[in-house]
């Protein structure tokens, strides 16, 4: 199966190790980030969302309308606007970027934060309402007729939109979270089920809960899965540890200092959302796991989202993301923590590895498909004989 490659379209450039230089939208460098993503091999970028942060839809449009390959995954929170609103909107990104945009539906997995713009439901009454709204989006995006909606959190009457997608019948759903209630949701609605960096096994694990979720749900496909992590990679394994604690040590130098080094848990000290509490217990049950996942990334940050980082070389840190490729992940979500600077290195050394490594293994598996087909119609041949002459 292909494999993709998501990275991030800030739009400045702050991180957790660095605060940004200038305005929190700059135009400039949210233009240069994103082209060095397209000019690197990668194949769509995240325009995220936060309370407080640049509205990202007309960010997206801006990139949309200067890049010409770069495909978009847009953040969305339900709470924000009404469901007929924003399918007109993201409809007429999917046109100006002629097909290239997927949505990232947000329910939110902080109180605080979601209070911030005036969402007051409990976490299971916002799951609900997203699987609502997803579901009047894609309706929305394929109906020309006029329809009513009466639902638990939405009604409206007699609504049609005038614009639609580009791509038919619509563009992509993404959705994340490890809680029961999200795997239900996204099982049902995603055609992206989105994780954060966790060892093999838990991802595994979360892999077949979010197919049984799936099934569950009727479905007779099951969404594609995408894993997020924090890749620190230098040009010798001594050198990306050392790279590694320097990273570590500049997180925990600006929380010293009263810095926000991340918006998500709003000073809280223990995450309300399950993602962040299995990232902060797997960093408590150890730093390093298999291949190269290392977890102090996660705990220096509370848990914040995409937090763990795989360390190494670009051929270890390859190997590493191939070995969650086996597992069944088809799209690999990475962000450095210089932005701009390690977007380029891991386009140019890491990505080009593992689409050969995933060359090779479709090419393999494609020719052991061919030996089985030709074993079964040698036998089906020689049954044929047999029964001639019998």
């Amino acid at each position: 199966m292909p494999v993709e490659f998501l990275g991030i379209a800030a739009t400045n450039d702050g991180s957790e190790t660095t605060p940004r230089s200038g305005a929190a939208f700059d135009k400039d460098y949210t233009l240069r980030l994103a082209r060095a993503h397209e000019d690197h091999g990668w194949d769509r970028v995240l325009f995220a969302y936060g309370s407080g942060s640049p509205d990202p839809a007309p960010a997206a449009a801006y990139i949309a309308s200067r890049l010409d390959r770069l495909e978009i995954l847009l953040a969305h929170r339900p709470n924000v606007s009404y469901p007929t609103f924003a399918a007109k909107t993201f409809a007429t990104l999917d046109q100006i970027s002629e097909g290239r945009l997927t949505v990232h539906f947000i329910t939110g997995g902080n109180d605080h934060e979601q209070g911030r713009e005036g969402d007051t439901l409990t976490k299971d009454e916002r799951y609900a309402r997203t699987r609502e709204y997803i579901r009047i989006v894609k309706k929305i995006w394929t109906t020309h007729e006029p329809f009513d909606h009466e639902g638990a959190h939405y009604r409206f009457h007699d609504f049609v939109s005038d614009v639609f997608p580009v791509q038919q019948p619509r563009p992509k759903v993404s959705f994340g979270g490890s809680s029961p209630a999200a795997y239900a949701a996204g099982g049902a609605e995603a055609d992206i089920y989105c994780l954060w960096g966790e060892p093999l096994a838990q991802t595994a694990e979360q892999i077949e809960n979010v197919k049984a979720a799936a099934k569950a749900a009727g479905r007779t496909d099951v969404p594609r899965i995408q894993v997020a992590f924090r890749p620190i990679i230098a040009p010798t394994e001594e050198l990306a540890w050392e790279k590694a604690h320097r990273t570590v040590g500049a997180i925990r130098a600006r929380r010293e200092k009263g810095e926000a080094v991340t918006k998500r848990h709003n000073g809280h000290a223990q995450p309300e959302n399950t993602g962040s509490q299995r990232l902060i217990a797997i960093a408590e049950e150890g730093e390093r796991y298999d291949r190269a996942l290392w977890t102090p990334t996660a705990a220096a940050t509370g848990g914040a989202g995409n937090s763990n980082a795989l360390v190494g070389t670009p051929e270890t840190v390859a190997q590493a993301l191939l070995d969650y490729y086996d597992l069944g992940v088809d799209i690999l979500s990475a962000r450095g923590y210089d932005l701009l600077d390690d977007a380029i290195d891991f386009g140019r050394y890491v990505i080009p590895i593992v689409r050969e490594e995933v060359a090779k293994r479709d090419s393999e598996r494609e020719a052991q498909r061919e030996a089985h087909r030709d074993t079964e119609r040698a036998g089906r041949g020689t049954q044929n004989l047999a029964a001639v002459h019998g």
